[in-house]
C-alpha cells in the first residue's frame, strides 16, 4: 500500500501551534508568582511544549496543507493539546489531578469545552491551576480554531481549509475576502467579550452587588461563559453566586453559543439579518420553549415554592447552559423531578448555532432535519412537485441534507454504543449506575455538555467512574469536539490510499 497522505506536513503544522501555545503558559505562571506558588508545573510545560514543536516542526521544510492532511492536522491538534494541558496537573502534583489519567480527562475535558471535572477537592489546587484549567477551555472554545488558521494564514498555507475541516461547513471566507483578516475579525470579537465579561462581573463586585466575586472569579468565569465550557474553580458553581451574577451568565451564555459572524454582522449595523436568519429563530425558539416548560414544571413541583424569581432563575439558567452545551449550575438538578431532569437530558441534543463555541449536533442541523422530514412527507403525497428545502431563503443542496441525516444519525449511533459501553464497563468493575445516569454521562461526554445526572450530576466528579470508562470518555470528548467525521475519515483505508 503507498500512503499518498503528507503526515510529515501535518505533524510539522501541529508542532508549530504547540510553540505558540507556551504563550498563554505565560498567564498562569505570572499569577504563580504573583501568589509566590510553584512555577515549576508551568515552566516545565512550557519547555516541553516549545521543545516537542520545534522538533516536529522538522518534519518538513514545505508544508503544503491538503484536504487529507487538513484532516489528520486537526485530530492530532486537539489531541496534542489535551497532552500538553495535562502536564501542570501532573507536575503541581495535588489532588486527584495528580493521576495521570485524571489529568489528561480534566485537559480533555477543558480543551473540547465540555466541563466535565475529576477533581475532588479544589481547594488543594494553586490559583494558578485553577486559571491554567479555565484558560484551556477558552482556548478551546474559538482559540485554538482561530490561532491555528491565524498561524497558517500567516505561513501562507490555506487557513480556510483546516476552518471548514473543523466545523464541517463550507464558505467560511464569505465575511472576508481573506481568511487570515476573517480569524483576526472573529478573534477581536472573542476576546472583545470575554474581556466585558470580566469588566461586568468585576464591576458587580466592587460596587457590592455580588459580593464574593472578586477579579480572580470574574477572570475565571469569563474565561468559561463565552466559551460555553463550564468549568468553574468555585465546588457550587455559579450556585456561588448572587442572582445578578447568574442572570448575566445566562445572557453571555446565549451569546457563547450564537454564530460570531451573526453577532459581527449586527455589530457592524445589519440587524435584520437576526429575523432573516432561520437557524436563530429556531435556536431562540427552542431556548424560549423548553426554558417556559421546565419553569412550569418546577412551579408545579413546588421546587422552590414562593419565590417566583428563584424559579424563574433556575429553570432559565439550567435550560441554557446545557442547551449551550456550557454545563454550569445553579442548584444541584439532581434533586428536580424526572420531568424536568428528562426535559434536560434532551437539551444535551440540541446544542448552539453553527459557528459558535458550542458543540453537540447543532440547532442548524435539527433545523435541516426538521425541514427535510417536512418536504420528504409533501413529496410522499405529491409524487410529482420538485420541493426544495431552504433555509432563511437559500435553497439547500441535496448532499449537504444528506450530510446533516448522516452526521445526525451517526452521532444518535456513538451515544446509543456508549450508553451500553458505559453500563457493561461499570457492572464489570462493581460500579453502580443507572440506565439513566450511563444516558446522561454519555451525552454528557460525547456531546461535551459536562455534568450529567445521578453520580455524574453537576455538583459530583467523573473521578469516581473505572479508569477503563475515563479512558474511553477521553476519547470520546476528544471525537465529539471535533465531530466526528475527522477521526471517522483516518479510520477508512481509502483515506491512507490513492
Amino acid at each position: 500500500m503507498t500512503v499518498r497522505v503528507d503526515w510529515r506536513v501535518s505533524c510539522s503544522l501541529v508542532g508549530t501551534i504547540l510553540k505558540w501555545l507556551s504563550v498563554p503558559l505565560l498567564i498562569p505562571l505570572a499569577l504563580a508568582l504573583y501568589d509566590r506558588a510553584d512555577v515549576v508545573p508551568f515552566l516545565l510545560t512550557i519547555g516541553v511544549t516549545v521543545a516537542v514543536g520545534a522538533l516536529l516542526e522538522r518534519l518538513a521544510d514545505e508544508r503544503d496543507l491538503g484536504t487529507r492532511e487538513a484532516f489528520l492536522m486537526v485530530a492530532l491538534t486537539w489531541l496534542s493539546v489535551a497532552l500538553v494541558g495535562a502536564i501542570p496537573f501532573v507536575a503541581a502534583g495535588d489532588g486527584a489531578l495528580a493521576h495521570p489519567v485524571n489529568a489528561l480527562f480534566e485537559s480533555m475535558s477543558g480543551i473540547t469545552t465540555t466541563g466535565a471535572t475529576a477533581a475532588v477537592d479544589f481547594s488543594v489546587h494553586s490559583r494558578a491551576v485553577l486559571l491554567w484549567r479555565q484558560l484551556i477551555q477558552w482556548l478551546g472554545g474559538l482559540g485554538i480554531l482561530i490561532l491555528a488558521t491565524a498561524i497558517l494564514s500567516q505561513l501562507g498555507v490555506a487557513g480556510a481549509q483546516l476552518m471548514e475541516t473543523e466545523t464541517q461547513t463550507r464558505n467560511v471566507n464569505r465575511l472576508t475576502p481573506k481568511i487570515s483578516h476573517t480569524a483576526r475579525l472573529l478573534w477581536g470579537l472573542y476576546v472583545g467579550l470575554t474581556l466585558l465579561l470580566i469588566a461586568i462581573l468585576a464591576g458587580l463586585g466592587l460596587v457590592g452587588a455580588a459580593p464574593n466575586m472578586t477579579l480572580f472569579d470574574a477572570v475565571a468565569h469569563a474565561f468559561t461563559t463565552v466559551s460555553t465550557s463550564g468549568f468553574s474553580p468555585r465546588p457550587e458553581s455559579l450556585g456561588a453566586f448572587a442572582p445578578i451574577v447568574q442572570w448575566v451568565t445566562t445572557l453571555f451564555m446565549a451569546l457563547g453559543a450564537t454564530s460570531f459572524v451573526l453577532i459581527y454582522l449586527v455589530l457592524q449595523g445589519n440587524v435584520e439579518r437576526l429575523y432573516e436568519s432561520d437557524e436563530f429563530r429556531f435556536y431562540v425558539a427552542i431556548l424560549g420553549l423548553f426554558s417556559l416548560v421546565v419553569v412550569a414544571i418546577l412551579f408545579s413541583d413546588a421546587t422552590y415554592a414562593g419565590d417566583v424569581e428563584r424559579t424563574i432563575r433556575h429553570g432559565v439558567f439550567q435550560v441554557v447552559s446545557i442547551t449551550t452545551t456550557t454545563g454550569y449550575a445553579t442548584v444541584d438538578f439532581n434533586t428536580w423531578s424526572a420531568s424536568a431532569k428528562h426535559l434536560l437530558f434532551i437539551c444535551m441534543f440540541i446544542g448552539g448555532m453553527a459557528g459558535s463555541t458550542t458543540c453537540s449536533i447543532k440547532a442548524l442541523r435539527w433545523l435541516i432535519v426538521l425541514k427535510g422530514f417536512r418536504r420528504d412527507l409533501f413529496v410522499a403525497s405529491h409524487p410529482a412537485v420538485v420541493k426544495p428545502v431552504r433555509l432563511s431563503g437559500d435553497v439547500i443542496d441535496e448532499q449537504t441534507i444528506r450530510d446533516v441525516y448522516a452526521y445526525t444519525l451517526v452521532s444518535l449511533v456513538f451515544f446509543i454504543g456508549t450508553t451500553v459501553f458505559l453500563v457493561v464497563d461499570s457492572s464489570r468493575v462493581g460500579f453502580q449506575i443507572t440506565e439513566f445516569e450511563a444516558m446522561g454521562a454519555a451525552a454528557a461526554t460525547f456531546f461535551n455538555i459536562g455534568p450529567g445526572f445521578g453520580v455524574a450530576g453537576p455538583y459530583e466528579t467523573y473521578e469516581v467512574f473505572p479508569e477503563s470508562t475515563k479512558v474511553a470518555m477521553i476519547l470520546l470528548m476528544w471525537i465529539g469536539r471535533i465531530e466526528i467525521i475527522p477521526v471517522l475519515v483516518l479510520l477508512t483505508p481509502s483515506y491512507w490510499r490513492s
